[in-house]
Order: C-alpha cells, then structure tokens, then sequence
C-alpha cells in the first residue's frame, strides 16, 4: 500500500513539475517579442531589463509579504542566497546575454547560453556524484544539435570572440538559475518570496549599475510597434513584467524543485520552440522543415533525460536531498522494505519495526 501510494505521490509531482516547467518556457520565451518592440523604439536593452524586473518585483509585493507575515526569520536565514540569486541569475543572466547579442548573431548567442545545461550536468557530477548515464549524454547530444538547427546557425560568419566570451557568461548564469531554483532544504524560500527578493537585488543593482553609467539606460515614451500594431509602450513593458518575468521565474522555481536541476534545464530548451511558435502565429514568420527537425531532435532529448531521472540511482550516487512539504511526499520519502525495516529518509534514521509494525528501537 505505502509503495502504491509512494509510486502516485511521484507521478503526480512529476506531472506538476512537467506542467509548471512547460508554463515556465512558454512565458520566458515572450521576452523577445516584447522587448524587440521595446529596443526598436530607441529602448537601450538595460533599460529593458530594469523596466522588466522592477515591475516585476513590484507586483510580487504583496504576495511576498502576506506570505511572510510572521516568518521572517525564514527570509533572515535565505536572503544571501536569494541576493545572489538575483545578481547571477536574474541580472547577470540578462545583461551577459543582452552584450552577447550585440556582437554575434541572435542564434549564436541563445546556443552558447544553453551551453548552461551542460554545466548543470556537470555540477551536479562534482556535487552530488551524478556522473551522467548513457541516456543523458544522448539526450544532451540531441538536444543540443536540435537547438543547433532550430537556431539555423548556417551562415554565422564572423564571430566576435567577445562576444561568444559574454555568451559562456550567460551560460552560468543560466546553469545558477536552475542549479539554485532546485535547492530546497530547510532554508530555501518559497518561489514568490524567492523570486521577489531576487528581483528587488537584481533591480537595485541594474538600477546602480546606470546612476554611475557603467549600464546605458535609455527609455522613451512614445508609442511603440507591437505585433504590427501602434500602441503605448506601457503594453510590452508590462507583458516583460508580468508575462515574460514575474510568472515564468516564480514557476521555474517551483519546476525546478519537483524536477530536479538537470530535467528542468532540459525542458527549459523548449522555450526556444515557443519562441518560434509565438514568431510564426504573431508575426508570420513560418518555421523552416530543418528547424521542425530540430525541435523534434530537442523533444527526443528532453524525453531521453527523463526516461533517465525515473531510472534508480547507481551504487554511490546521491540525490540532492528534498525535505517533505506536503503529505504526498512524506508518503515518497517513506518505504518498507522486505525484512520489515522502515526507512525514513526525511529523519536520516532508520526505525526497526516487527513483522507487526510495531517499533523495537531507532
């Protein structure tokens, strides 16, 4: 019975995790199509970052403080990690990237960026001992050669080494928001307090950044095109806001520590289909049979990394370790074994039972 209940316990935080991470890349892969607007305005791109993360932090006020009325030591003991949350993966994730496409093309510099998937798998061998599985190095192969051709990378020429250099950054920006997004011990923060924080880290320091004009900040008030149309350009920046910030991040993190760091990175890859789904339905620009191809090669990946995730761990290998927040992964967290011996992996310990149930010491 308790395995039977363990078994739907996994499947339906699974399930959760799939949807919020699949939520997660369709809402992040909107960016483009509302900062574009924005940059062909006159917009300088650290300008719209900053309008993108403060407004952001400023409708997730008041969620995060109701749910810190009463806790906040919790946010005491979180905010160093929150902070630099904010700054690697909120701030410099953004700002690497944003210079990178400034000095190679856009497909070039989205390719280096989710070179960041690499460096998760990789940290989480150093870290954990999770040396990467057959299936993982194949599905990672695939996905990167699928994103190779959904990014149609033919005829990049002329390659700044600059520019691939601030690119690698945006890489470990990215590999931090998903190695931090999955942290969830005793002092991980939840994802609307966490993503708050971040933002209002990464939003002063963006903010600081242009007072010492260190960061070019330029805006300006006049109507902007978006999706062939003229209108205010209070409509984008709240779609940067709201669509392509505030929702994804609070949802990435919440994918991230049901998935796990490395399936959720993988998964994430889809948010470069979305972004020519939304460019083909918003903007008529229809998709060429190669990079069909290539999301069909990214698809196959992520499914190869988590037919991966649900194999047992080898002999030696660790899991990050994830306390029990809800009653269903108490359930997961809680297995008999053959000779009556109950591990609880939540308390570390594990409790001798009789064939009865009945305890006989710890």
């Amino acid at each position: 019975m308790t395995a039977v209940r363990a078994t739907a316990s996994r499947t339906s935080i699974g399930s959760i995790g799939l949807t919020l991470a699949i939520l997660t890349a369709a809402t992040f892969s909107t960016s483009g199509v509302f900062a574009s607007s924005l940059i062909a305005a006159g917009w300088s791109a650290g300008a719209a970052v900053l309008a993108r993360i403060s407004l952001a932090a400023a409708l997730l006020t008041i969620p995060a403080l109701i749910q810190l009325r009463g806790r906040w030591t919790m946010l005491r003991r979180g905010i160093g990690r929150a902070a630099a949350f904010g700054l690697i993966a909120v701030a410099g994730a953004q700002l690497c990237y944003f210079n990178a496409i400034e000095l190679v093309p856009v497909g070039v510099a989205l390719l280096l960026e989710y070179l960041g998937i690499v460096l998760v798998v990789g940290w989480l061998w150093l870290s954990h001992g999770q040396r990467p599985r057959r299936l993982t190095v194949a599905g990672g192969v695939a996905a990167l050669a699928g994103l190779a051709l959904v990014l149609d990378l033919t005829g990049s020429a002329g390659i700044s080494l600059l520019g691939v250099l601030w690119g690698l950054l945006a890489a470990v920006g990215l590999a931090t928001y998903f190695v931090m997004s999955a942290n969830d011990d005793e002092e991980a923060l939840p994802p609307v307090v966490m993503t708050w924080t971040a933002m209002c880290v990464a939003g002063t320091a963006i903010g600081a950044l242009g007072l010492l004009r260190v960061l070019p900040l330029t805006w300006k008030t006049t109507d902007v095109t978006f999706v062939g149309h003229r209108t205010s350009a209070i409509v984008p920046v709240l779609g940067l806001a709201v669509v392509a910030a505030a929702i994804p991040y609070v949802t990435g993190i919440g994918a991230a520590r049901r998935l796990g760091a490395k399936l959720a990175s993988f998964i994430g890859l889809a948010e470069v289909l979305f972004a020519i789904v939304f460019a083909w339905l918003l903007l008529g620009q229809l998709p060429t049979s190669v990079q069909f191809a290539g999301g069909a090669l990214i698809l196959a990946g992520v499914a190869l990394v988590r037919l991966d995730e649900m194999r047992a761990p080898r002999p030696g290998e660790t899991r990050p370790p994830r306390p029990a927040s809800d009653l269903g992964e108490r359930w997961e967290n809680l297995a008999w074994t053959e000779d009556g011996t109950e591990e609880v992996a939540l308390l570390g310990n594990p409790v001798e039972h009789r064939r009865d149930r009945e305890p006989v010491g710890r």
